[in-house]
C-alpha cells in the first residue's frame, strides 16, 4: 500500500526524503548515521516501503535541515518524482497483479523518457479496462447492485431529508407545494442565478456553470412535465458534492441522489407524511391525492410514496414505469413481486406480462380517471394503480402497488378488475393462442425495431452519453465577458 495506517503516502514522503538528501549532498549513510538507522532502513523508507513513526520524521527532519511539515507536504518534489510515484503506485495495485505483468524496478537509471512511456501506457489499459467495463451487461449489473441497495434502505435516505429540510428553512418554506418562486429562492441561496436558452445541447438536461455560478436550461416547456425538476436536480448534485463519476455504478448513484432530493424538496418529508398518515388513518392513500396536494407530476407523486411509505406507513411497495411497447424502464420493490429480469438479475428491457396492471392500463379509454386492478401472480396478489402519461419516447405507465394484505389502506381497494398471470411461463402471454398461431404463424415477417444501443458498448466519457466538446463549446457562448 502506498498510505501506511495514519495516512502519509509513503511513496510521496519517500521521494520527498530522497529529493532533499540528495539536494544536501548526503549519501544513505549519511543520513543513516544522523538518525542512527543503518542505510538499508533509510532506502526501505526512501522506496515507500515502510512508514515511520513521528519520532524518527522528526529525526530525519531535523537531520535535514527542515520543517517537519516540509517532509508530510503531500505533492511530489519534481516531475520526475512524481511519474515514479505514480508508476510505483501502480506496479502494487490489483491491475498489474491481475495482468501478471513484471514489474520494473524505478531506479534513477530508468531514462525519464521511459518513465514517461510507462506511466502513459498504464492510463491507456485503464481507459481501455474503463471503456470495455461500460457494456451493457456493465450497466445492467450495476442497476441490479443500485436497486438491491435501495431495496435494502426501503428506499429511504435519511441524510438527503436532512439536505431538503436544511435548505427548504433557509428560503422560509413553511411547508405545502414548492412554488417556482421558492425553487428560484434555492438557487439564490446557492449562488446560483437561472437561465432558460433555445440552444442547450440535446445531450444534457442542464449545465451548471461553477466558475459563473449560473446553472442552464432549456426554455420553459422543452419537454419537462415539471420546469422545477431540472433545476432541483442541478442544485442537489452541488449540494451533495458531486464530482466527476468515477464510473457507470457512481454515475447511477448520483442520478438516484440527484432525483431524490428534488423529489424531497417538492415533496418535503414532515408535510407529506402527515399528509400520508392522515389518509391512511382514513383508509383513503392515494398517489392522485399526493400529486395534487404537492402540485407535481403524477411519477414524481409515486417515486416519492416509494420513499416515504415503508419507513413511515408501514407499508411494502412496489413502482414500475413500463414503455407502451411493453419492456419495463425502471421498478424498485421491497415487497416481494417477482419482476421479470435476466440472468444478471437486471430487469431494465424485460418484457413485463401482458396481465400485470402496467400493461392493462394501456387498453383504459379513460385517461382522466385512476385505474385500479388486482392480479394473481406466482408471488402473490397485488393490487396496484397505474397511469399512463406522455413522453418523447413514447407513452409510458407508472404505476404503485402493495400486496393483497395493505390494500384495505388504499383508495381503489374496491375494484373489481381482477387478472391473473403465471409469467414467466411462456404459455401465460408470451405465446400466441393456437388459433392466431395457425393462421400467421410462418405467414408473416415482422421488421424489430432495435434500440440503437442493443449491441453497442455505453457511450464513454465522464459522463455517459453526453457530448463534453458540445458542452464546453455552448459555455463559451454563455459565460459571461
Amino acid at each position: 500500500m502506498s498510505a501506511g495506517s495514519g495516512g502519509i503516502d509513503t511513496l510521496v514522503l519517500g521521494r520527498r526524503i530522497r529529493h532533499l538528501r540528495t539536494q544536501r549532498g548526503m549519501t544513505l549513510e549519511d543520513l543513516g548515521s544522523a538518525v542512527g538507522r543503518a542505510p538499508s532502513q533509510v532506502s526501505m523508507l526512501e522506496n515507500g516501503h515502510r512508514e515511520p513513526r513521528l519520532s524518527l520524521l522528526g529525526q530525519i527532519a531535523e537531520a535535514l535541515g527542515v520543517p517537519l511539515a516540509e517532509l508530510l507536504r503531500t505533492e511530489a518534489p519534481s516531475r520526475r518524482a512524481a511519474l515514479e510515484v505514480e508508476l510505483e503506485r501502480a506496479q502494487r495495485g490489483p491491475l498489474f497483479a491481475q495482468l501478471g505483468l513484471p514489474t520494473v524496478k524505478v531506479a534513477k537509471s530508468l531514462p525519464t523518457d521511459a518513465l514517461e512511456a510507462l506511466v502513459a501506457m498504464q492510463h491507456e489499459v485503464e481507459r481501455l479496462l474503463t471503456e470495455h467495463a461500460a457494456t451493457p451487461e456493465e450497466a445492467r449489473r450495476a442497476n441490479a447492485e443500485l436497486r438491491a441497495q435501495m431495496r435494502e434502505r426501503d428506499n429511504y435516505f435519511p441524510e438527503l431529508e436532512e439536505h431538503a429540510r436544511t435548505l427548504l428553512t433557509a428560503i422560509g418554506h413553511d411547508g405545502g407545494p414548492l412554488s417556482q418562486r421558492a425553487t428560484s429562492d434555492i438557487a439564490a441561496h446557492l449562488g446560483f442565478t437561472l437561465h432558460h436558452v433555445p440552444d442547450l445541447p440535446r445531450s444534457v438536461r442542464s449545465v451548471t456553470d461553477h466558475a459563473h455560478g449560473r446553472i442552464y436550461l432549456p426554455q420553459i416547456g422543452g419537454g419537462f412535465s415539471d420546469s422545477r425538476s431540472p433545476v432541483l436536480q442541478a442544485l442537489g448534485s452541488h449540494v451533495l458534492g458531486h464530482t466527476e463519476p468515477r464510473d457507470y455504478r457512481d454515475f447511477l448513484r448520483q442520478r438516484v441522489e440527484a432525483n431524490y432530493l428534488a423529489a424531497a424538496l417538492m415533496l418535503p418529508e414532515d408535510g407529506a407524511v402527515r399528509f400520508l398518515a392522515a389518509a391512511k388513518d382514513e383508509r383513503r392513500l392515494s398517489v392522485e391525492d399526493l400529486r395534487d396536494a404537492f402540485a407535481v407530476p403524477y411519477e414524481t407523486a409515486a417515486h416519492r410514496f416509494t420513499n416515504l411509505a415503508t419507513r413511515h406507513l408501514g407499508l411494502p411497495v412496489h413502482f414500475m414505469k413500463v414503455h407502451e411497447g411493453g419492456t419495463l424502464h425502471k421498478a424498485y420493490e421491497n415487497d416481494g413481486v417477482a419482476f421479470p429480469s435476466d440472468p444478471l438479475g437486471a430487469i431494465e428491457g424485460q418484457p413485463v406480462c401482458r396481465q400485470w396492471t402496467a400493461r392493462t392500463v394501456f387498453t383504459c379509454e379513460d385517461r382522466f380517471s385512476p385505474y385500479y386492478q388486482y392480479t394473481d401472480t406466482s408471488s402473490g396478489t397485488y393490487w396496484c394503480t397505474s397511469r399512463v402519461q406522455p413522453s418523447s419516447q413514447g407513452a409510458f405507465s407508472v404505476s404503485v402497488g402493495v400486496p393483497f394484505a395493505h390494500v384495505r389502506w388504499f383508495r381503489g381497494r374496491e375494484t373489481t378488475l381482477r387478472s391473473s398471470s403465471t409469467c414467466p411461463d411462456p404459455s401465460c402471454c408470451r405465446t400466441p393462442p393456437e388459433p392466431l398461431a395457425q393462421r400467421w404463424e410462418g405467414a408473416a415477417w415482422p421488421s424489430a425495431r432495435p434500440h440503437a444501443s442493443l449491441l453497442a458498448a455505453l457511450p464513454v466519457g465522464v459522463f455517459p452519453g453526453v457530448d463534453t466538446t458540445e458542452v464546453y463549446e455552448f459555455l463559451e457562448r454563455h459565460a459571461p465577458a
